[in-house]
């Protein structure tokens, strides 16, 4: 029961960021930059947006949902992050990855009756959505005090948190905690009705306050606003019917002649090659195939069997760097407990002689006749990432 409520909740976040170009292009006709009478379950991903230095923090959570075929951005190639999304856009999204898009458009050929005051604005403004807020209104999206549809105005936090936690099924459980606190300085901002839904929204991870203590109701809500909201929960993400497919494991060796080979939690080795324009992120920046390294954890997105975006979800354990020092034998320091800390050693190359100190490890090992470890005696040393380990006497 946990698990179907949690890819409820999931598949509802994924709904709300697909704004595959806002109502002034994707939704306008109701496609999404592809025409959707010719295959109704495929979808464009392109993760090249023109406005990418715009997206900034929100970068890797753009990148990571765009990944999974959930949104294209706009037509003239760019994201629009700080752009305002409306309710009609999260009403319909939210239908659609509920996988109902095609009961939603077959209301919408039928003449379905919308019993809204507002509802003749709609249906002249946006009739290919008439269908979409008919199902919204069957799985309980809608109060049942709401008259009116307000299908242009811009979504709030308040709005966005609400529709997540109606769409969760969690209405029973926001109600039951309709009289809790929420410790936020607005708190007050928040109708009493609606304090149940912040606190559900709050408690499952859906939406966070601000660092200065606010919660910010009525602030509309922006594209990458929203895909960091929805990148908190991507782990809960399901796949979608589309071409877009997850992979999860460990990278076998680094990037190699555009491909990788993952190791699977079963062990299985799956070859995956990389798109030309694949995005990587690992340890938080975003960075070229070059920087993955054998041993990394990564959760892989395919479309068309090819790699579109790779996120390192562990870094691989570092490598000891093992170098060998030899030269002859100068002195070593003792630290408090008696210890030897530190040997100094010095090298000549090319006719330039040098000293060189370098840290001992505790439990240095010692190799051959020690009692020929005198000023000037040749030794070699062991070094791993930059503590001696062993301490060899030449004969």
């Amino acid at each position: 029961m946990k698990k179907a409520i949690l890819k409820k909740a999931a598949i509802t976040s994924v709904a709300l960021l697909t704004l595959a170009g806002g109502a002034g292009s994707a939704f306008a006709n109701g496609n999404d930059k592809h025409d959707d009478k010719k295959d109704k379950n495929k979808h464009e991903i392109n993760l090249q947006f023109k406005d990418e230095k715009d997206l900034k923090w929100a970068l890797e959570y753009i990148i990571r949902l765009a990944s999974k075929g959930v949104f294209n951005g706009y037509e003239d190639g760019t994201f629009k992050p700080q752009q305002k999304i409306t309710r009609i856009e999260s009403i319909v999204a939210a239908v659609r990855l509920m996988g109902l898009k095609d009961q939603a458009e077959s209301q919408a050929e039928m003449s379905t009756k919308l019993n809204f005051k507002d509802a003749d604005q709609l249906v002249k403004r946006y009739p290919w959505a008439v269908g979409y807020v008919a199902v919204a209104l069957e799985k309980d999206l809608f109060t049942e005090t709401d008259t009116i549809i307000q299908a242009d105005k811009p979504a709030s936090r308040l709005f966005a948190a609400t529709l997540l936690v109606k769409a969760m099924g969690l209405d029973a459980e926001a109600k039951a905690k309709v009289n809790s606190h929420l410790d936020f300085k607005d708190a007050d901002k928040i109708p009493a009705g609606s304090v149940g839904y912040v606190a559900v929204a709050i408690e499952k991870g859906l939406i966070t306050g601000y660092e200065d203590g606010t919660f910010r109701p009525n602030q509309q809500v922006s594209r990458a606003e929203l895909a960091a909201l929805l990148g908190r929960t991507d782990e809960q993400l399901p796949e979608n019917d589309n071409d877009a497919t997850a992979i999860t494991g460990k990278l076998k060796a680094a990037a190699s002649n555009g491909s990788i080979v993952v190791v699977k939690s079963d062990n299985k080795e799956v070859a995956l090659t990389l798109d030309p324009n694949v995005f990587i992120f690992r340890d938080n920046v975003k960075v070229a195939a070059t920087a993955l390294k054998a041993g990394d954890e990564v959760l892989v997105r395919t479309y068309n069997n090819k790699v579109v975006f790779v996120e390192v979800t562990k870094l691989a354990a570092q490598q000891p760097v093992v170098v060998m020092q030899a030269g002859l034998f100068n002195s070593f320091s003792l630290n408090a407990q008696g210890r030897v800390a530190t040997v100094s050693i010095t090298q000549t190359v090319n006719g330039t002689t040098t000293a060189l100190v370098l840290n001992v490890a505790p439990d240095v090992a010692f190799v051959g006749d020690t009692s020929l470890l005198v000023n000037g005696h040749a030794v070699e040393l062991v070094v791993i990432n930059n503590i001696v380990t062993s301490i060899k006497v030449l004969a």
